[in-house]
């Protein structure tokens, strides 16, 4: 369901989970994710229209994965001194980690 005062304009199912993203030397915790975008919470200052590039860590049944990803931010909005940004994933790949 959509945010009051928002359209649900999401092409993909979204799943609720909290897991760690990197991003230029900050980093941030996920909201949800689907294939195609991501909602974090970062201490970062972002704006919207920029690019972006980020990391965010899984743990799969055979150890950790890394999903390796550039956007578009969508919405950079702060709510309790935290920063709520949502991401259209452009591109992906999903990578063991090291």
């Amino acid at each position: 369901m959509a945010e009051p005062g928002r359209s649900n304009m999401r092409g993909e199912e979204r799943v609720n989970a909290a897991l760690a993203v990197a991003f230029g030397g900050d980093s941030g915790v996920t909201r949800d994710i689907s294939a195609s975008g991501i909602s974090f919470e970062t201490d970062a200052a972002l704006q919207p229209g920029g690019s972006i590039e980020f990391l965010v860590d899984f743990k799969g049944p055979n150890g950790k994965m890394i999903l390796k990803c550039s956007g578009l931010i969508l919405r950079a909005d702060t709510v309790d001194s935290r920063t709520r940004v949502a991401v259209k994933i452009i591109e992906s790949a999903m990578q063991v980690a090291e």
